[in-house]
């Protein structure tokens, strides 16, 4: 079956660096479109950032453009979230998350598999 495991995620100050990595099985990775959301206390699911399967297209939420970059390597079946300048906003449980369909999507329900989620905490 499908499995997508999310790891990296931690205590950092603000202004500090993270790096997410979500290691996939069960699937041919490289056809798979990717995507990162996240989920705060208290708020609903928030769209991050999206791969298409063969890493050349991305899209971000406005919120994070320029601070985080998505980035994947179909060869070791892992797509990763890099994290810089990190605000106390952007502390979430973060989710990975893979589409059948290889392209863009920033909609949850377009995403059939999603993994456990890792804690992101950042402090002021």
């Amino acid at each position: 079956q499908v499995q997508l495991v999310e790891s990296g995620g931690g205590l950092v100050q603000a202004g500090g660096s993270l790096r997410l990595s979500c290691a996939a099985s069960g699937l041919t990775f490289s056809t798979y479109g990717m995507g990162w959301f996240r989920q705060a206390p208290g708020k609903g699911r928030e769209f991050v950032t999206a791969i298409s399967w063969s890493g050349g297209s991305t899209y971000y939420a406005d919120s994070v453009k320029g601070r985080f970059t998505i980035s994947r390597e179909n060869a070791k079946n892992t797509v990763y979230l890099q994290m810089n300048s990190l605000k106390p906003e952007d502390t979430a449980v973060y989710y990975c998350a893979a589409r059948t369909l290889g392209g863009l999507a920033r909609v949850g329900t377009m995403f059939g598999y999603w993994g456990q989620g890792t804690q992101v905490t950042v402090s002021s």
